[in-house]
């Protein structure tokens, strides 16, 4: 697969990244670095966030991040304005799936999974554009959905509500945004299956065998195979860019056409 070339398109930015240490928060972090941005990684994996930033330079830094706490999200967005003196961009990539229903799903799968997937998001939000309005720059928020939040799928119930209640969340926050004046652009970029640790979570359960899980999930798209993390960090970079300064309150897929299979 050819890889663009980088165009500098973060000059300039700083980015607070949440689930950072790893899979897609992990390839946004590089590409906005590669951009010419700056970077904050937040993760509760901290080791591993801490050496991602040594690897990417000095402008990488990481921080501890509970999503589901915002008085850590404060906390973060704190140490981002020390270490970098602004902050001009939120991705909101941390996040959970795990399978159940209504009736018969473990409720702490539930609770789980809105607090890291939608409460996540609405506190990053909450803590992100004070310190966002206060930089006096063009900025961006990009929440990271999934394409079951515009084509639901059985047996993901907590998944498919945190995703869609997202999804909304979104577009409030972006009109909120735009009717007040406030030059800060809210976005959602929408995977499908991606190669992740938290796909390979599924792939490797022991519920199939990994050639089978392979498959069925390519099948869901019609370009039938599995994404990259790449592929959505350049959707989310673009986003955040200034390329997008017309974009606000958008659904962008990156699912090989999956949302939109009949």
């Amino acid at each position: 697969m050819s890889k663009p070339e980088n165009r500098g398109r973060m000059q300039g930015k700083v980015a607070l990244v949440s689930g950072g240490a790893e899979g897609i928060g992990a390839a946004v972090a590089r590409l906005i670095v590669a951009e010419g941005g700056s970077v904050m990684l937040g993760d509760v994996q901290l080791e591993k966030a801490q050496e991602l930033a040594a690897e990417l330079g000095e402008r990488a830094a990481a921080t501890d991040l509970d999503v589901r706490h915002l008085a850590q999200w404060e906390a973060a967005v704190a140490a981002t304005l020390s270490r970098f003196g602004k902050l001009t961009v939120l991705c909101n990539i941390a996040g959970i799936s795990e399978p159940g229903n209504v009736p018969e799903g473990a409720l702490d799968v539930w609770e789980r999974t809105i607090d890291i997937n939608l409460h996540g998001p609405f506190y990053g939000m909450r803590a992100a554009i004070p310190a966002m309005e206060a930089s006096g720059e063009p900025c961006a928020i990009v929440n990271i959905g999934s394409m079951i939040a515009l084509r639901p799928a059985a047996f993901v119930a907590a998944y498919s509500a945190s995703k869609t209640g997202l999804r909304g969340l979104t577009q409030s926050v972006a009109l909120d945004l735009a009717e007040r004046g406030l030059p800060i652009r809210v976005n959602m970029v929408h995977p499908g299956a991606i190669r992740t640790p938290m796909y390979n979570r599924y792939k490797f359960s022991g519920a199939d065998t990994p050639e089978n899980i392979e498959t069925n999930f390519a099948a869901t798209h019609p370009m039938n195979r599995i994404g990259e993390p790449e592929e959505v960090a350049r959707a989310v970079v673009f986003l955040a860019s200034d390329e997008a300064s017309f974009t606000t309150g958008c659904d962008l897929t990156v699912d090989g056409g999956g949302s939109i299979r009949s």
